[in-house]
């Protein structure tokens, strides 16, 4: 079980509600997923009207939602979207995501950390996206954050664990879960972030843009669920030269009779 601030997780697949055809093949494909946290941009629900066709299906599937400050420029920006979801939505959790940049939406890491510390202070549970910087995630982990999450690649790119060697620092550093998120393409780059330690993943691109989102999400949750038990299994030490499966020994003695 994975256990992040006060709730925990049979399921270390997260995932996003983006980029599907329809309200109905997202429900679909999050059932098939399994995934227990969903998360969904503020900016994407329509408040003046008192209803949306994406947050009431998401809520009556019982997963735990994880609203997300994206669209957000800055500190200011995202702290408002915090607490309106807090109001609105009375959940105290957070995604926290600042990327001022439209073209590329890398997040900024100082606004990030500044928002950041004032969240946690006024009792959000936040979980910021940001760059694989291990000493943002440091800092990040000081202030009170209950996950980091470091991108594998530029959002919604598919282009899988870019930055292996700084997630890995993370990890092995972090005492908060440390949750992959953006630019996981496919099931095996997912499988590859578990199989490297990570706490969980989060994806939505990948599965939402796929040619069957609800297969999709099935091969994402068996990659995972993969992924992990081979890490809690111990990968085999690598090496740089050949390493024999027989002693050497006793093959030569085979040899000579």
């Amino acid at each position: 079980m994975l256990t992040i601030g006060d709730s925990r997780f049979s399921s270390r697949l997260f995932t996003g509600t983006g980029k599907f055809a329809s309200s109905d093949q997202m429900l679909a494909a999050l059932a098939a997923s399994g995934s227990q946290l969903v998360t969904l941009a503020m900016k994407r629900l329509d408040l003046k009207a008192g209803f949306d066709d994406i947050l009431a299906p998401i809520r009556q599937s019982g997963v735990k939602l994880l609203p997300n400050t994206s669209g957000a420029r800055n500190a200011k920006e995202a702290i408002f979207a915090a607490e309106l979801a807090r109001e609105v939505l009375g959940t105290s959790w957070i995604k926290l995501e600042i990327h001022p940049d439209p073209k590329y939406l890398m997040p900024d890491p100082i606004e990030t950390f500044n928002a950041a510390k004032v969240l946690c202070e006024r009792g959000f549970t936040v979980l910021p996206y940001v760059h694989a910087d291990p000493v943002l995630c440091r800092n990040l982990e000081s202030v009170g954050c209950a996950a980091v999450m470091p991108l594998g690649s530029p959002i919604g790119s598919n282009r899988g664990l870019e930055t292996a060697a700084f997630l890995k620092i993370i990890i092995e550093q972090a005492k908060v879960p440390v949750v992959v998120d953006a630019g996981i393409g496919s099931p095996s780059q997912a499988m590859a972030a578990m199989e490297m330690g990570a706490s969980a993943v989060l994806v939505n691109t990948a599965i939402a843009a796929s040619r069957d989102p609800v297969k999709m999400a099935l091969c994402f949750a068996d990659a995972v669920a993969t992924g992990r038990k081979a890490y809690e299994a111990g990968l085999a030490q690598v090496h740089q030269r050949a390493i024999g499966t027989s002693p050497q020994q006793a093959l030569t003695a085979f040899l000579s009779e």
